[in-house]
């Protein structure tokens, strides 16, 4: 029954996740990514921070192990710039289906930095994933939109983020780890606004609201993830983390209009297979290894 609840709560954050990329895409139509990155940081560090409070945490702890807590809340900060930024540039359906390449480019991340071990078939694996990202962007062709690079740039620093991760004292509880992550992009907002020259536009009360819905849904999404992986198997759950691209792309087909071709789904056929024979592989050989 776990099981079958952490599934739901997969598929629910999924969602969750699509809806919040959606209402980014809109709000970038109207404003500055900066702002939005802005108004997103802040809503969701209040949050974040009345959580963390309630359970008597320290939202900027000292000592041992702190240094990589803090190097993450910095990677989270550049990846909002590439993530909003490339919201507001590409498609929804490209978008979501590279991003969906951040598993691979994790295990990458990790096979360099942190010296964990990856044999030939998940290194063919990434190889193959990676080929999935080049048919979608497809670069020196006619069809090649300089901004997907933006999307890669979001895969690079949230799988940054991600390897960093690995590497969070257990001390550091989720609450002030959010608060901090949020927090962030109360101050990469400004910063992107700043290089770009841009300034904020007066916002309408309708914006404002989605805003706060957008807060809402992405706190939302949060939560119901961290419960699933607590609560369920991760065998069990790493392929619903996919449904999210399905969402993202249906919203981008039936509210936005888009046509994906071709070429965008094989590509995300090879990243979806890829990724999914990565992760089945760590869990195959997790088990083979594991103490009796």
């Amino acid at each position: 029954m776990s099981n079958l609840q952490s599934i739901f709560l997969m598929i629910f954050s999924m969602v969750c996740f699509a809806i919040e990329d959606l209402f980014i895409k809109q709000l970038t139509g109207v404003m500055p990514a900066g702002q939005v990155i802005t108004l997103l940081g802040a809503g969701g560090a209040v949050i974040f921070a009345l959580m963390a409070k309630r359970q008597g945490a320290t939202l900027f702890p000292r000592g041992a192990g702190t240094g990589v807590l803090y190097l993450r809340t910095a990677s989270e900060g550049f990846a909002a710039i590439f993530i909003v930024t490339a919201l507001a540039l590409v498609p929804l359906s490209t978008f979501s289906t590279v991003f969906q390449a951040s598993p691979l480019a994790i295990t990458l991340g990790a096979a360099l930095f942190l010296r964990e071990t990856v044999g030939w078939r998940r290194w063919a694996a990434i190889c193959v994933g990676f080929f999935g990202v080049v048919m979608i962007i497809r670069p020196g062709t006619t069809s090649f939109d300089p901004a997907t690079l933006l999307v890669l740039g979001a895969v690079v620093t949230i799988s940054v983020r991600d390897v960093i991760s690995r590497r969070l004292p257990v001390s550091a509880p989720s609450s002030v780890v959010s608060f901090q992550g949020f927090g962030s992009l109360v101050i990469s907002g400004p910063l992107l606004m700043l290089f770009l020259g841009e300034a904020p536009v007066a916002m309408t009360a309708e914006q404002w609201g989605i805003s706060a819905i957008t807060v809402i849904v992405g706190v939302l999404g949060y939560y119901a993830i961290v419960m699933a992986t607590r609560i369920g198997d991760a065998s069990a759950l790493a392929p619903f983390r996919y449904t999210r691209m399905v969402f993202s792309m249906g919203l981008g087909i039936v509210i936005l209009g888009e046509r994906p071709d071709l070429m965008t789904y094989l590509g995300a056929a090879l990243i979806i297979g890829a990724g999914l024979y990565t992760f089945l592989r760590e869990r195959q050989l997790a088990r083979r290894f594991a103490p009796a």
